[in-house]
């Protein structure tokens, strides 16, 4: 799988937890933008993941 997309999977991850949390919570604009945040950092450790794993073959 593509760097990029492995963040792009994990910011969209993000949104979805984010968008279900606020609405539950009624904190739609607040949870969006953690769902974003934590999507991002998610998809960054899985890149960081994926390019260590490549190193040691």
């Amino acid at each position: 799988m593509k760097k990029n997309s492995r963040l792009a999977t994990g910011i969209a991850m993000g949104i979805a937890i984010g968008t279900a949390i606020g609405a539950a919570t009624d904190n739609l604009g607040f949870w969006i933008a953690l769902g974003v945040a934590m999507g991002a950092a998610f998809g960054q450790s899985l890149m960081k993941k994926e390019s260590e794993e490549s190193t040691d073959d």
